[in-house]
């Protein structure tokens, strides 16, 4: 990643690192929600009511405050939309399908999975996975989940919609890769289409000494609680209350941003 981009990533994630700043009528404040914290205790700290938290969240009410979610601090322009979802078919071309190449999926047996996401700025999107057929109604739920709960995903395809000055493709939440595991023959359960990797920057991969996406490091430390981050009790649940398995638990590398139905 480039180091302006970094840079400017790095100074709107760092603000939840110390508590949330001071609500501006002028501008958008967030907080990403750590273990133990209530509403009604984000609400205290910002001086604010947990009625007008709830409400600029767009939760519903007796509604409680989900770990990794993202909450505004003051009123926004307009509601978010209700989440929406729909599936459709996967043509060669939209996988870059070359026989020759002989990935163990069919185009035929995958599917385009579209959700609603909210971008790291709050705004919303609709992006899109490829996953197997037969996992297009756990990734549905999943994502479903993470809107509703307000989690951010840094971007999703198509990013020429998305984030069209975005060129670095290891940031982007996405789904089928025909293509072997790192360093070996074997497919990778991307390949088969069942597994996601979700904001790959911010949940880095460590196998010995390398990292990747390069550049990522400083998102190792998993006590921190950044715009983005997955941790076990918080946007991770959506995934392993659906059958996932999850990279972030594994003892002889950690892929933090791997989930799969193989655990692999």
């Amino acid at each position: 990643m480039r180091k302006p981009l970094l840079s400017a990533l790095l100074s709107l994630l760092l603000v939840p690192v110390t508590g949330p700043a001071p609500v501006r009528a002028d501008g958008t404040v967030w907080h990403v929600v750590r273990p133990g914290e209530s509403l009604a205790y984000i609400a205290a700290l910002t001086n604010v009511s947990a009625g007008d938290l709830a409400d600029w969240n767009g939760l519903p009410p007796g509604s409680t405050a989900q770990v990794d979610s993202v909450m505004r601090l003051n009123p926004p322009d307009a509601p978010l939309p209700a989440f929406r979802t729909r599936v459709e078919p996967v043509t060669p071309g939209m996988v870059n399908w070359n026989p020759l190449k002989r990935c163990p999926v069919l185009p035929i047996n995958l599917r385009k999975v579209w959700v609603s996401y909210i971008d790291f700025t709050g705004a919303y999107h609709d992006g899109s996975v490829i996953v197997r057929k037969d996992v297009t109604a756990r990734t549905q739920q999943i994502f479903g989940i993470l809107y509703r709960t307000r989690f951010r995903i840094m971007g999703m395809a198509p990013m020429a919609v998305n984030n069209p000055t975005e060129k670095n493709m290891a940031t982007v939440t996405a789904g089928y890769n025909c293509r072997a595991v790192g360093g070996t023959t074997a497919w990778s359960e991307h390949a088969l289409g069942i597994a996601i990797d979700i904001n790959p920057f911010q949940n880095p991969m460590i196998r010995g000494r390398s990292i990747s996406p390069a550049g990522s490091a400083f998102y190792l430390d998993r006590s921190r609680y950044l715009i983005g981050m997955v941790h076990p009790e918080g946007a991770a649940r959506a995934f392993l209350g659906n059958d996932f398995f999850w990279g972030g638990t594994w003892s002889s590398l950690k892929d933090y941003m791997h989930f799969s139905l193989t655990n692999k």
